[in-house]
């Protein structure tokens, strides 16, 4: 999740976990986990490469993971590497899995933030014109509750943003707007992040929308699918609760509906919960490792 850091594996092994229960059970398979840290110089750093946050991908893949995989006398293959994650871990697991297709062997993702820019929680930066208002003037909403009434407004968060960022700028916040920007975004010519748009009056700006294009992972998946489905089929398990609070299961959507319609056929799992929120996973850890484990050896269930 958002800002996780590495330390949540003391909370996942807790003697009265159940994470750890199931870990530790006899018939559970050997896997090391490596739980990868959320601090960045501006808030989370989705552990790819970014112009604000600098070469993470590159860090993660040709430093961190060499090392664990020595020290902790793994196969050290893209066979046997698998990614799970929740939220930021749910667009993190499967980002790793898109942009490095032959360095993992399947990736098991829950509510991921905005996988399509079409549907950046409630904004379509390739359309709107502004991320505060939608096409009848009104305030878009940015969280609701399990029954769908709107509780927080795109205005309202990223005014809260810009008072926690310095300069009034969301950018700087630390926070999930914040985050997003530094991710996204390219470098403005003060070196600072490039805002996507005007803090004060929400106006989106079309030139740092193509600066987020390349992260855009229908986008990426679309415009690289010939070179990609043959490593990538098989491996990608997405799971959206349909009342996810901060509407994260319509860009799911949008996903797959473009997946349906690519050449060589999309072969994937991508399931939705009826009426479950934020959070939700069609698994349990066990079933998970289960489909992991079975992944690893080449086998299908």
């Amino acid at each position: 999740g958002l800002n996780t850091r590495y330390d949540a594996v003391q909370r996942l092994m807790a003697t009265d976990s159940r994470s750890r229960g199931e870990w530790m059970a006899a018939d559970a398979p050997r896997f090391v986990l490596l739980q990868l840290d959320g601090a960045g110089p501006l808030g989370d750093p989705y552990q790819i490469n970014s112009a604000n946050h600098g070469p993470y991908g590159d860090a993660l893949m040709k430093e961190l993971l060499p090392l664990v995989e020595k020290k902790f006398h793994c196969q050290g293959t893209g066979k046997s590497r698998v990614l799970s994650g929740t939220s930021t871990g749910g667009w993190v697991s499967l980002a790793l899995q898109i942009f490095y297709p032959d360095s993992f062997n399947g990736v098991w993702s829950s509510c991921p933030d905005p996988v399509d820019f079409r549907a950046l929680q409630r904004v379509n930066i390739y359309r709107d014109a502004n991320a505060f208002m939608d096409e009848r003037q009104e305030d878009r909403p940015s969280e609701r509750d399990l029954k769908g009434v709107p509780k927080l407004t795109m205005r309202e968060e990223v005014q809260v943003e810009n008072l926690l960022g310095r300069g009034n700028k969301y950018a700087f916040s630390g926070e999930q707007w914040g985050e997003w920007t530094a991710t996204f975004s390219g470098k403005q010519p003060d070196g600072t992040p490039a805002l996507l748009w005007d803090p004060i009056t929400g106006a989106i700006d079309s030139k740092v929308v193509e600066q987020w294009k390349k992260y855009d992972l229908r986008l990426y998946l679309e415009s690289n699918w010939q070179k990609l489905a043959p490593t990538l089929n098989g491996k990608i398990h997405i799971a959206a609760g349909e009342a996810d609070q901060y509407y994260l299961n319509e860009a799911v959507h949008l996903l797959e509906n473009s997946l349906k319609g690519l050449k060589p056929p999309f072969e994937g799992k991508i399931v939705y919960g009826p009426g479950k929120g934020h959070g939700w996973m069609d698994l349990s850890l066990k079933q998970m490792m289960r489909e992991m484990e079975l992944a690893v050896a080449g086998k299908k269930e």
